[in-house]
């Protein structure tokens, strides 16, 4: 059940029975000459619908820039300001609670935002407390990195060993392949995608890993793989936070 695609009739008997909810956010930026700039709305999305049909949990809508200052070197790049996107989550959790939504479940698909989403959670509990203290009603956030999960490194390791690299991965890309075949990018790949993961600013990043990949090898991805990663990432979320989302 997807929330934009509902009428507030069919939300409000929702919540008469659960009051969990699944958020996707994602980034819009770079992912080397063969990945999608939609790349990591695309996964999280895709991710977070199937482990809301896995669990009878309605998906909220995506978000689809994030925090990707790093990658404004290169053309088609949006970015928001930490703060900004702060605030943003915490505006869309606070606008759901209003509604009886207590269980909130955010399912990202870029690491650059995980600071952001960790920082956003507390202001949503501060708020609560400052404006109604105890009175708060009980809300819980919880984040989940889908690209972390164990059974995803562990599938990346076996597919592609050392190759996944950290960004514009093989893994990611065979995703984005699985979910939209027609969209398949080919392109002459540098045979030395940059090295290591640290950086400072986004001229830093340009210089460190030129054609925008950090150690990874996406030629190996295809929509088989992106097919395999769709379903294990939602096996695992579901075993994982499968009871959050219940409520327990």
């Amino acid at each position: 059940m997807l929330l934009h695609l509902s009428t507030w009739p069919e939300g409000e008997s929702y919540l008469a029975h659960r009051r969990a909810i699944i958020l996707p956010v994602g980034s819009t930026e770079q992912h080397g000459p063969t990945g999608l700039i939609g790349t990591d709305i695309i996964t999280a999305q895709a991710i977070a619908e199937e482990v809301g049909r896995r669990t009878d949990t309605l998906v909220g809508p995506g978000i689809p820039v994030g925090m990707a200052h790093h990658h404004m070197g290169f053309p088609g790049t949006m970015t928001l300001r930490p703060t900004t996107l702060i605030q943003v989550i915490r505006d869309y959790v606070m606008s759901l609670t209003a509604h009886g939504f207590r269980d909130v479940l955010v399912i990202n698909g870029h690491g650059g935002n995980i600071a952001s989403l960790n920082a956003a959670f507390y202001e949503v509990y501060e708020e609560a407390r400052l404006g109604q203290g105890d009175a708060a009603p009980p809300v819980r956030c919880e984040l989940c990195n889908w690209f972390l999960s164990p059974a995803v490194t562990a599938l990346q390791r076996e597919l592609y060993g050392d190759r996944e690299g950290h960004h514009a991965t093989p893994s990611e890309v065979a995703v984005t392949q699985h979910i939209h075949p027609k969209s398949i990018k080919i392109a002459r790949l540098d045979p030395h995608p940059g090295q290591g993961v640290t950086f400072r600013d986004w001229r830093d990043f340009r210089a460190r890993f030129p054609d925008g990949r950090m150690g990874s090898d996406p030629s190996l991805a295809t929509p088989k793989d992106g097919e395999r990663f769709l379903d294990i990432a939602a096996a695992d979320i579901v075993a994982r936070h499968g009871d959050f989302l219940n409520g327990v």
